[in-house]
């Protein structure tokens, strides 16, 4: 028997045996820091598969996961990593299906090249029937076009929040959906004042679609409207042209490297004050503030997802984020735990590992019809006792995730503005 017919095995076998032989017990917390001390930014690189022991002769049930490790989305492959590690030893501790959860992991250089070809060994070389991945959301349609799409497999993305995705029903992801977003920073403006707008958004899938959800709820008008390609060593021309429309507000729905740039460049032609600036959820980050001249940002305001921050489960992750890493996390860290969780989840709830049988189950442990749990350990025990998928409602830490038809989750989203060279939170919006 080969590695692949293992993972066919009925799954309800696994777990009575386990459980009849004492193996499926309720550990309870999180396991300690990674020994190597390095924040966990070394762990997972390419091709690289990250996992913890359990009882020798275990079943191991291995899935994969894409995540941008280099690149311009790097600082959030980075963050995804650390909610991984921390999911990872949460359902290892406990135990899934009498064994452990294992992820083997490609990075994808934040590119749909290199995606497809991260997806294409885990899924069609490995053949994993789980895939989480990614984080670019044009990198993540891509994925599942070329590789996912007419096959078996399960795929979740974990930061991935363009609109678009929403066509894609079986795509599943936790960040709520760029459109909210949109919308949000529309009704900004309006409040604002702001009669014009000029938009400048990055020439991919995630640029396009928050764009043309910006554009279809905005009451104003839109008196530039242009793509911009990733990577520039410049953006001047950009800049420019936006300072030439005398527009109320500038709006960017961009990356951090990209509006980092910006930024500067508008401080060095003197235009920095011309208009209000907005952004989405990519605008707001620490290598924004670290590149524009002190002072330069504020005012501005960004919408970005987030997560319930006064939620017990949410505040035991920052406590464990923080012990671990020294800093605490951000959404984007909490929606990589939750991917791993619902992988996990749904592995428990199948009655065997394939893509077909996880698909089944995947969006019923996180439905609202079913006894809420907010933990791996609580979920893992109304099903190791006998619970259907829909007797589950797996609250997360980014807040109560229940997947609807298409694969969308609810959200919340989060108002943010710079004052005196910082972000403050000014309010928080149901996605």
């Amino acid at each position: 028997m080969n590695d692949h017919d293992k993972r066919s095995i009925d799954r309800r076998s696994v777990i009575k045996a386990a459980a009849s032989a004492g193996l499926v017990g309720l550990a309870g917390c999180s396991g300690g820091a990674p020994e190597d001390g390095d924040g966990g930014d070394g762990d997972g690189g390419d091709g690289e598969s990250t996992d913890t022991s359990t009882d020798a002769g275990s079943e191991t049930y291995t899935i994969g996961m894409v995540d941008s490790l280099s690149g311009s989305l790097s600082a959030f492959g980075q963050r995804n990593q650390r909610g991984k590690e921390i999911a990872l030893d949460d359902v290892n501790s406990v135990g899934v299906g009498g064994g452990e959860l294992a992820i083997s992991q490609q990075d994808d250089q934040s590119t749909s090249q290199g995606g497809v070809s991260a997806a294409q060994t885990l899924v069609n070389q490995e053949e994993v029937p789980l895939l989480i991945g990614t984080v670019g959301s044009g990198v993540s349609t891509a994925i599942h076009e070329s590789v996912v799409q007419n096959t078996d497999v399960v795929q979740i993305s974990q930061n991935s929040t363009s609109p678009n995705l929403t066509n894609f029903p079986d795509l599943l992801r936790m960040p709520p959906a760029g459109k909210a977003q949109a919308e949000a920073i529309s009704s900004l403006l309006d409040e604002d004042g702001n009669e014009s707008a000029a938009l400048a958004w990055i020439n991919n899938d995630y640029g396009q679609s928050v764009g043309e959800a910006f554009i279809e709820a905005y009451d104003g008008e839109i008196v530039y409207n242009e793509p911009h390609d990733q990577g520039q060593s410049s953006y001047s021309s950009t800049i420019s042209s936006m300072s030439d429309t005398d527009a109320d507000a500038w709006v960017f729905i961009t990356y951090q490297p990209e509006f980092a740039t910006m930024s500067q460049e508008a401080f060095d032609l003197g235009v920095t004050d011309q208009a209000a600036w907005y952004g989405g959820d990519s605008v707001k980050g620490p290598k924004v503030l670290e590149a524009a001249p002190e002072g330069s940002l504020n005012g501005m305001k960004a919408v970005v997802p987030s997560v319930p921050q006064d939620a017990e489960n949410y505040q035991a992750f920052v406590s464990e984020f923080q012990e671990r890493f020294g800093e605490e996390p951000t959404s984007w860290s909490a929606y990589a735990y939750d991917a791993v969780v619902v992988s996990a989840l749904a592995i428990e709830a199948a009655d065997e590992f394939t893509g077909s049988a996880l698909m089944d189950v995947v969006r019923d442990v996180t439905r609202p019809e079913g006894e809420e749990a907010t933990s791996y350990e609580d979920a893992h025990e109304i099903l190791a006792n006998g619970g259907s998928p829909s007797d589950v409602d797996y609250t997360g830490v980014s807040g109560p995730i229940d997947l609807d038809e298409n694969g969308d989750p609810v959200g919340l989203l989060q108002v943010f503005e710079v004052v005196d060279h910082a972000y403050e939170s000014s309010g928080f919006i149901e996605g």
